[in-house]
C-alpha cells in the first residue's frame, strides 16, 4: 500500500513539474487536479497491464506455447510503450487537466512513467529469521 501511495505521489510530481517542460504536453489545473490525474493514470495502467497479460496468457495457452515465439520479442521491444499508451489514455479521459499532442511527447512522458514504475515496483521480499519483514 505504501508503494502505491509513493507511486501516485511521484507520478503526480512528475505530471506537475516535469511534464510541462516536455513540448506537446500541457498540464492544466492545480496540484490536486494533477494528483487525481495521477490516480487515474495508476488505475488505467493497472487495467491495461492486466488486459495485456490476460491476452498473452490466452494466446499462449490457445497455441500450446507457440505464441511465445512472437509474444516474447513483442514484450521485450514494446514494454516501454505501455506507459505511453496509458498516458495518452489518461489524457483522453481527463482532457481538461492533461493534453498530449501526438505520440512523440507521449513516448517521452511514458519513459518517465516507466522509470517511476520501476523505481516503485515491489522487488523481492526480504526475510529475516523466517518472518516477513
Amino acid at each position: 500500500m505504501n508503494r502505491q501511495i509513493l507511486r501516485v505521489a511521484l507520478i503526480s510530481l512528475a505530471l506537475y513539474f516535469i511534464f510541462p517542460q516536455i513540448p506537446g504536453i500541457h498540464v492544466h489545473g492545480n496540484f490536486w487536479h494533477v494528483f487525481i490525474a495521477g490516480i487515474v493514470f495508476t488505475i488505467l495502467g493497472w487495467i491495461v497491464e492486466s488486459i495485456a497479460i490476460a491476452i498473452s496468457a490466452i494466446l499462449t495457452i490457445g497455441t500450446l506455447g507457440l505464441a511465445l515465439l512472437v509474444l516474447v520479442p513483442l514484450w521485450l521491444l514494446g514494454f516501454w510503450l505501455i506507459p505511453a499508451y496509458v498516458l495518452k489514455l489518461t489524457a483522453d479521459v481527463m482532457p481538461t487537466y492533461l493534453t498530449i499532442a501526438g505520440w512523440t511527447p507521449a513516448i517521452i512522458g511514458g519513459l518517465i512513467m516507466l522509470v517511476i514504475g520501476i523505481a516503485t515496483s515491489g522487488g523481492p521480499r526480504r526475510y529475516q529469521s523466517g518472518a516477513a519483514a
